[in-house]
């Protein structure tokens, strides 16, 4: 049977002997006063004994109980006891692990003085009322400043015992405050102001006693923080640190309750009522620097980090932490690291929504969103023009200084410089900026990287249902165009996804290269054209499409092919006579290139087949297309046909003959 005798009296203490009890090791949680043994609730496996005990009792006490272990998580000030529990443990060969308090950080405009004579002595050099925060039993010598009953105000326990010592020193009325704490900063803050303090007295009993509380209180309302530092150094562990080694002592395996959180724009204010209750249990507070900066709480362990693989790993690494938040920008399912959190760290995480970006700025805006269309810049590449072109309100999460600028050039080259941008930065921040204007206004703007916009079209043309252009709708010029029936179904066959890399080659006035950059949407489409006219052509109808991920290569296939990326998908729609030699190259990219064809005569056909036959695809498709047009012949229609199209598909090459490996 493991057991363990915990010396509490401290929130550490009572918190080891709660962690302990919760990991079924019997728990003697020892406190020096009756109030202390109520603080602690009795369960199966914890029994409290209140009352104080000397060296002799103490070493009696182990004698009875045989614990494994004893920890001393008294107060940083009891010297004397935790002397008497080292000495005792000693005695009886059981090991003791001393559980310290972490310092509280120093204020610049604090004083450091020793102990409480230093205190005095100090204070007696000074004008003010004083807030006396160090309990009743060094009250006494307080009175040895010359006007004490005036200028101090002593804040302690409200039982009869301390009440009366304190009113046998000639401190009583308004001078007497007895209150249980903890007390909050803003509580603090009031007591300071009420009874206009310009002096804050209290021991450095780290974030467990609400020393950071204090202090900010004090420099809130322009007190002077008087800090009485520790009367010895000590040697120990911290809480989360004994947590850890507790479990590997034992022997068991602590479970953390891990929670994803959205905490909103930043601000504190955008921050969930459940959001905060999360944050108030927990022990660990993870995130980037700018979140956990914004929401993070005195008692917090932190650790600064938005990469997955390094959270989990960290989680994995420190099991003495039972509560664990990860703070993420925003909601947690709008552009938000949760998705891949939750595939890594499992069903049982919980999931807090937050405010999101679109929310909060779209409300501040004065419109609507459930009708705009919403989409991330944010570290990746994103083809908005056409979708701004198509739709009335596109919200979009930018990422650089530059960002609004940069969409606003495009704007303006795409002839949108009309159109209205809505931009958000700083959301919920105390420097704030929303306002609105063209993007022909814009064009030079930089703001900060912190930032959103929400383009207004109101000229904006919806795309068509089904899909496919109208020739008509195309600038023709004297280049070859693909018609709009063999365009539909040699598209069809190409079977992009919004993410495809293509080339279309010979591209000739552009139908084929504008309908694939409008399709694959975050991808990126190559119109390789050797024609001069037929290339301005392409680059009218890339503008009037606003096919921003449109990039015109002027040159001759293969070779105009060789420095562009590896493409997913082709089209050939002219060769040159060197039909076999793009091939070559497009397989020699990427042996799994999805290819289409388009032959108007039997000799690019035989071609064709021969590469077919050379390379041995496995999926291959050959289709006929003929295309018949209405011709009005006086009150008659007569159907004229046009040439034959034959639409060759293929991909995968066969891994034999030594043709790819």
């Amino acid at each position: 049977m493991n057991k363990a005798v915990v010396f509490a009296g401290t929130t550490e203490g009572y918190e080891l002997c709660r962690f302990l009890s919760k990991h079924q090791v019997y728990v003697h949680g020892c406190t020096a006063t009756g109030y202390g043994g109520r603080i602690l609730e009795e369960n199966d496996f914890l029994t409290v004994h209140a009352g104080r005990m000397e060296e002799k009792e103490m070493a009696e006490f182990f004698q009875k109980e045989k614990p494994d272990l004893v920890l001393d998580a008294t107060h940083p000030y009891a010297a004397l006891v935790t002397e008497n529990i080292q000495k005792a443990c000693e005695s009886a060969g059981i090991p003791c692990w001393r559980v310290l308090r972490d310092q509280g950080e120093k204020s610049r405009s604090a004083v450091y003085v020793d102990n409480i004579d230093q205190a005095v002595e100090y204070l007696k050099g000074t004008k003010g009322n004083i807030l006396l925060t160090t309990g009743s039993k060094e009250l006494a010598a307080f009175t040895h400043l010359r006007d004490y009953k005036e200028r101090l105000f002593a804040r302690v326990l409200s039982l009869p015992s301390v009440l009366e010592t304190c009113r046998t020193l000639g401190i009583e009325g308004k001078h007497l405050i007895g209150m249980q704490g903890p007390f909050s900063t803003e509580l603090n803050a009031a007591m300071l102001r009420q009874f206009q303090c310009s002096y804050l007295v209290t021991k450095d009993s780290g974030d467990a006693g609400g020393f950071q509380e204090k202090i900010d209180a004090a420099l809130s309302c322009g007190a002077v923080p008087v800090i009485i530092g520790r009367p010895v150094k000590e040697e120990g562990m911290t809480l989360f640190s004994c947590k850890k080694r507790l479990a590997e002592f034992f022997g068991f395996q602590v479970k953390p309750h891990i929670t994803l959180l959205g905490i909103g724009m930043g601000s504190r204010d955008t921050l969930t009522i459940q959001g905060e209750k999360a944050l108030k249990r927990a022990d660990l507070l993870i995130g980037a620097s700018r979140m956990v900066e914004a929401v993070r709480m005195p008692h917090h362990q932190v650790f600064c980090e938005y990469k997955s693989e390094k959270i989990l790993s960290y989680i994995k690494d420190h099991p003495e932490y039972e509560q664990v938040v990860i703070a993420l920008s925003g909601d947690v399912g709008f552009y938000s690291g949760a998705r891949k959190l939750l595939n890594m760290l499992g069903k049982d995480t919980e999931v807090i929504c937050g405010i999101s970006s679109v929310v909060y700025f779209m409300a501040k805006a004065g419109l609507s969103w459930d009708d705009a269309v919403l989409k991330s810049v944010h570290g990746k590449k994103e083809n908005l023009i056409p979708l701004i072109k198509q739709n009335q309100k596109v919200f979009a999460i930018l990422g650089t200084r530059d960002g609004v600028a940069q969409l606003s050039r495009e704007l303006c080259a795409y002839g949108m410089e009309d159109v209205v941008l809505y931009v958000g930065e700083n959301l919920s921040y105390e420097n704030e900026k929303v306002f609105s204007k063209t993007a022909g206004e814009l064009t030079a703007y930089e703001g900060d990287a912190l930032s959103v916009v929400c383009a207004w079209n109101e000229k904006a043309v919806p795309a068509f249902a089904t899909h496919g252009i109208w020739d008509r709708e195309f600038l023709r010029g004297k280049a070859p165009m693909t018609k709009e029936e063999v365009r539909a179904v040699s598209l069809m066959k190409l079977a992009l996804t919004e993410d495809s890399l293509c080339y279309d080659v010979g591209a000739g006035t552009g139908s084929v290269s504008v309908e694939m950059a409008l399709r694959a949407k975050s991808g990126q489409v190559y119109a390789i054209e050797k024609k001069e006219e037929a290339a301005e052509l392409i680059e009218e109808n890339k503008k009037k499409f606003g096919a921003a991920n449109l990039e015109i290569i002027r040159g001759t296939a293969p070779e105009a092919m060789r420095a562009l990326p590896a493409p997913s998908h082709a089209f050939i729609g002219g060769s040159s006579g060197n039909l076999e030699e793009i091939i070559d190259l497009l397989l020699e990219k990427n042996p799994q290139v999805r290819m289409v064809i388009n032959c108007i005569t039997l000799e690019t056909l035989s071609e064709a087949l021969q590469v077919v036959k050379k390379y041995r695809f496995r999926d291959t498709d050959m289709v006929q297309l003929s295309v018949a047009r209405s011709k009005e012949v006086g009150r008659y229609h007569m159907m004229m046909g046009e040439n034959p199209i034959y639409i060759l598909t293929f991909q995968h090459p066969a891994a034999e003959d030594g043709y790819w490996p």
